[in-house]
């Protein structure tokens, strides 16, 4: 069953992949994958868990007290839950189901959140569209050279997303594309350097990416010292692909067709700026919202959203109606890619089920056994393979592993900024580039300009890779240049 649950993501992984091939959908592929690895992992769970039902509470309550591989894998949960089950009717087979709905249950919260973010700034981003406030940004860009154009969208993305997130500015530059781009093969290509541009630019933020919230959340970083040691590896993480590309993008793009004059008469310009910096202030209070209050993103995102529809809705309430229909933040709801969100959601229930079950943190442990993080040759080799597979599966999951696995020391290479957290924040964040489902930021921008898989593995994924490969030398150079 430990071995099944692997095998059905990787077939889920393959029927993403092959989306186009096989016609089904991604997000059927995702979700199928989620709920079955949950299935095997609930009806294997004594294997899985090394569990023997015949055990009664008194002696599973022993097995707890002494410490076993078991308890490890139950973590804190075994202890409080045998113990209040100690004289009751309880049974270890039930003790056991009880939790895996608690894991479930503890990773639904985490994907709620990123989910309730990505549907609250996707739809700030469609209020935006539709009361044509992107018109304020793509008047003012005059180029169509492509090479020019490249440029300057990676580099706005790049300073975007450390100061919102990569999911964010992902979300809000694939709209921006779609305005600025009418050619499918070129929209893709910016929107693939957009993922990597994104991806590197959250690297070096402590706000710009979930890894870098947790590691400076936990102590592991602090924010002055990963900038400081990460923006150049990030930045020649971003432009080493740029540069590359550049070279191959000749001639300029075709700007999509002006819409319709009914539709541009239903807002004014004075309420495209009003609603397009509405948008962009909404957008940037989540982090300051979330260093004040402590609460998650998404609740900021919210706040956003909500501030923005009462003032749409009094921009509008003297309109006519058919204009209302047009305008209005429940209008704009039904226009939110909500096969993408299905799909998110799949997708990280089927990484959680793979936590929860042990294979992450094996495969972590593998790594530490077989080359070791007692060197700093080992520290740079470990972190570049988890940045390689944060692209396969989240990279929240491998971070969260990795943070398990090697508590703060007050010396050395796992002290606060020491060399194995700040490389690991570079890698986990960067590495998912060379996938496009390997970060959010490729998920959002997937499901927003519909990219197909295969074409971003074929196009892009090399690109990614060797900005990734660049910038992790970078650091290494720049490491050992300071030390040396």
């Amino acid at each position: 069953m430990y071995i099944l649950m692997a095998v059905i993501f990787v077939l889920g992984y393959m029927g993403i992949a092959l989306e186009h091939n096989i016609k089904i959908d991604k997000a059927a592929s995702a979700l199928l994958t989620g709920v079955l690895t949950w299935t095997v992992f609930v009806i294997g769970a004594d294997s899985i868990l090394g569990v023997d039902y015949s055990w009664s509470i008194p002696e599973f309550k022993e097995i707890v007290a002494h410490g076993s591989e078991f308890v490890h894998r139950f973590r804190d949960f075994a202890e409080e839950l045998v113990l209040s089950a100690v004289g009751s009717d309880e049974t270890t087979q039930s003790l056991t189901n009880h939790f895996i709905i608690h894991e479930l249950e503890h990773h639904l919260i985490e994907i709620s959140e990123i989910l309730f973010f990505l549907i609250g700034a996707m739809t700030i981003v469609e209020v935006i569209d539709a009361h044509e406030g992107f018109t304020v940004v793509t008047d003012k860009i005059k180029t169509t050279k492509k090479s020019t154009l490249l440029w300057v969208l990676s580099l706005l993305t790049f300073f975007f997303s450390a100061a919102l997130d990569n999911l964010t500015t992902a979300i809000v530059m694939s709209a921006l594309l779609k305005k600025l781009i009418k050619d499918k093969n070129d929209l893709w290509m910016f929107a693939g350097m957009i993922i990597i541009a994104a991806n590197a630019g959250g690297a070096w933020s402590p706000i710009g990416d979930v890894t870098t919230i947790m590691l400076w959340i936990g102590g592991q970083i602090s924010a002055g010292a990963v900038v400081k040691s990460l923006i150049v590896p990030s930045l020649v993480a971003t432009i080493v692909p740029l540069a590359i590309l550049s070279f191959t993008m000749k001639g300029h793009v075709q700007r999509p067709d002006d819409q319709s004059d009914d539709e541009e008469n239903l807002t004014t310009g004075s309420e495209r700026k009003t609603v397009f910096y509405l948008g962009v202030i909404s957008l940037l209070q989540v982090p300051i919202f979330k260093t004040v209050t402590h609460m998650p993103p998404f609740m900021g995102v919210l706040l956003g959203l909500g501030f923005m529809w009462v003032v749409t809705e009094l921009i509008h309430r003297r309109k006519s109606a058919h204009a209302r229909s047009k305008l209005a933040v429940i209008h704009v709801l039904r226009k939110i890619d909500t096969p993408s969100v299905l799909f998110f959601l799949g997708i990280l229930v089927a990484v959680g089920s793979l936590q929860s079950a042990g294979q992450l943190g094996a495969l972590a442990r593998m790594l530490d056994n077989s080359i070791g993080t007692d060197s700093a040759t080992g520290i740079y080799i470990v972190n570049v393979i988890i940045g390689l597979l944060s692209s396969i599966v989240d990279n929240v999951p491998l971070v969260a592993a990795a943070m398990g696995m090697y508590p703060l020391a007050d010396a050395g290479f796992f002290m606060s900024d020491g060399l194995f957290w700040e490389f690991l924040a570079y890698c986990a964040g960067t590495g998912g580039s060379c996938l496009i489902i390997g970060s959010a930021a490729g998920v959002a921008v997937m499901g927003i300009l519909k990219i197909d898989f295969v074409w971003y593995l074929k196009k892009m994924s090399l690109l990614a890779l060797s900005g990734y490969i660049a910038g992790a030398l970078a650091y290494i150079a720049i490491f050992e240049v300071i030390l040396g």
